[in-house]
This record gives C-alpha cells, sequence and structure tokens, in this order.
C-alpha cells in the first residue's frame, strides 16, 4: 500500500500557531496555502486580515498579507486589487468582524461585484475577546452577552451572510462548508479553489463562508464543539452552493 508522505505547504511558515486546541483556524489556513500553492499564484497572492483572531494570519501565511481596521477588509481589498488588477486579493474574516461592524463593507463590494475572493470563518461568537454574542449566534445560543440565551425578540435573528449575498446581481460564488472531519475539509477546500478560479477568470466577487470549531469561546471541549457544529450549527446555516454564476 502507497503511503503519502506529509508535505508542508510553501505557502505556510514553519512556526507553531497559537489557536486554542480544537480551533478551526489553523485548517483553514492550511487548506488555503495548498490552494495557493497548486494554483501556482504564491508570488502574486495579497490577503488582507482583520481584527480578532483572523488578524494572526500575516504570521502563518508565507505570503503578502496585510492588516485592515475591524470589519474592513472589502474596502482595502478593493483599493489592493484597483490598483493592482493583476494580484490574486482575498480577505480573510471572521463572523464579528464581516457581518457586524463590516457589514456595509461586505455587501457593496458584493453589489459591485469587486473582483476579491473572500473567505468567511463563523464560529457564531467572537472568540478573541472571549465569546460575546455575534451576529450569527444561534437563537437560544448562550454567550457571555446572552446568558440565558439569544432571544429573537430582543437580539433579531441570526445573520445568513451566504444567503443574503446570494441574491445580489454582483455575487457571482457563494458556499457554504465546514472543517470538523476529513470529508468536509476536502469538500471546502474544493469550494475555496473554485472561488479563487472566479477571480483568475476575471468573474467578480466570490464568498465562501466556514463553519468553524471554536472550543474556547463556545465554553466546550474540542470534541464536543465538533459535534455541535456539525448538529445543530448545519440545521440553521446549511451546507453547500447558493450561487454559481
Amino acid at each position: 500500500m502507497e503511503r503519502t508522505q506529509f508535505v508542508k505547504p510553501k505557502s505556510l511558515k514553519n512556526t507553531h500557531h497559537n489557536y486554542c486546541p480544537g480551533c478551526g483556524h489553523g485548517i483553514i489556513h492550511r487548506i488555503i496555502a495548498e490552494i495557493i500553492d497548486e494554483l501556482n499564484i504564491r508570488e502574486k497572492t495579497i490577503a488582507v486580515a482583520p481584527v480578532g483572531c483572523a488578524v494572526f494570519a500575516y504570521d502563518y501565511w508565507d505570503f503578502d498579507v496585510t492588516e485592515a481596521p475591524h470589519g474592513r477588509p472589502p474596502a482595502v481589498a478593493t483599493g489592493i486589487k484597483r490598483v493592482l488588477p493583476d494580484r490574486i486579493v482575498f480577505t480573510y474574516q471572521g463572523d464579528g468582524d464581516l457581518a457586524a461592524i463590516g457589514t456595509a463593507e461586505i455587501i457593496h463590494a458584493a453589489n459591485r461585484s469587486e473582483n476579491i475572493t473572500v473567505i468567511f470563518v463563523n464560529n457564531t461568537v467572537y472568540g478573541m475577546t472571549q465569546g460575546q454574542m455575534a451576529p450569527t449566534t444561534l437563537i437560544g445560543q448562550k454567550t457571555l452577552t446572552t446568558p440565558y440565551g439569544r432571544d429573537a425578540n430582543r437580539d433579531g435573528y441570526p445573520l445568513k451572510v451566504c444567503e443574503l449575498l446570494s441574491v445580489l446581481d454582483g455575487t457571482k460564488f457563494s458556499a457554504r462548508g465546514m472543517v470538523t472531519n476529513p470529508k468536509e475539509i476536502i469538500k471546502t477546500k474544493s469550494l475555496i479553489k473554485k472561488a479563487f478560479f472566479k477571480q483568475i477568470e476575471n468573474k467578480g466577487f466570490s464568498i465562501v463562508e466556514v463553519l468553524s470549531m471554536c472550543p474556547s469561546g463556545l465554553h466546550m471541549n474540542p470534541i464536543e464543539t465538533k459535534e455541535w457544529v456539525e448538529k445543530e450549527l448545519t440545521k440553521f446555516f446549511p451546507l453547500g452552493v447558493f450561487k454559481d454564476v
């Protein structure tokens, strides 16, 4: 039986990450690094990271990464792509960043069909600041700021970003995956790779949402968090492709 040798992607730095045990960010980082290597676009890729746990990406990717103010990566990515249209530009954002303070930026970037790729990590809480309610927090979900559970009458409903953006004419690709097991990791990698192809082919705006684990913010152990994402989170945030132009 042929054995597959583990090879670190060239687009990943040779360093230890500081994410909490069971966090999904490290998996997503590797997926993106593998895709960039496979597409041979490392020397022309520019990532934009925001405030929050997603900001640490520039410590681990071995290609150009710049930082944007909280919620503003789509605006920064728009400027970079317009000035350097031959570059592959993508944002890497969490739910508190993209779906809260960055709501206007993501909607208008999609509506203009900016030729950028957005990787949206959804773990339903503000992970870096210990688990406050996010726009994607489920109804009834307990967080630091909803100790008795999110109440729709008081807090509104979770925001379905991919479904929302898919109705805009400017959105050319909108999909959702997760990274809780090998099968889903492979599917999610395929979605992200397709999103990069949309940009390479100058099709316009693309977004891939990734349901991810945050044991610290969700106050669960890693196994419990994985199971919760698979069994509960996917009920409200179904996996799949919502638009592919």
